[in-house]
């Protein structure tokens, strides 16, 4: 039986913005992330967005869309924001920016209106994944209308994530 589609803050901003999106549910483990998001859906990482709530040096709270086989270079977005220090926020902190739960976050439908940095690479992928505002589903849909929708800031802050780095990547 396939799950019902949970109507979250952000399944109900894209269907409120008629756009076109796929729902993806898989099941969620701790710790997980995109890789385990990716594999148990049969779906390139790089492709699989990941929705983080960081905090700058004054605590001021921001998003960050990232490739899921990449880490963000704090220090590339603490120097693009001018602040001294970029770093992710603690779980409690973020649930009470975004309203979502940590492993369940979107960057549709979040409660408070945050600045929004996205990697400038996710523009050239015709199809992504992000999470749908419940852990363990994510939607697809086109870069393109992610970008329309959410108009984000594009930043060159992608790393190689550790296990890249590991293969020699």
């Amino acid at each position: 039986m396939t799950p019902r589609r949970p109507i979250s803050p952000a399944v109900r901003a894209l269907l409120a913005a008629r756009v076109d999106f796929t729902d993806h549910f898989y099941e969620y483990r701790d710790h997980g992330g995109t890789a385990w998001a990716a594999e148990a859906l049969g779906l390139d990482e790089h492709a699989v967005i990941k929705t983080l709530v960081m905090e700058d040096d004054s605590r001021a709270p921001l998003v960050v869309l990232m490739h899921g086989d990449r880490e963000v270079s704090t220090k590339a977005l603490a120097r693009v924001r001018g602040t001294g220090s970029v770093r992710a926020c603690a779980a409690d902190v973020a649930e009470r920016h975004s309203g979502y739960r940590v492993g369940g976050t979107s960057p549709f439908g979040t409660r408070k209106v945050l600045p929004l940095y996205m990697e400038a690479s996710i523009a050239a992928l015709d199809r992504i994944f992000v999470n749908g505002g419940k852990r363990g589903y994510l939607v697809g849909l086109r870069a393109a209308d992610l970008i329309r929708l959410l108009q984000p800031i594009a930043v060159s802050v992608a790393r190689p994530s550790p296990s890249d780095e590991d293969r020699g990547e």
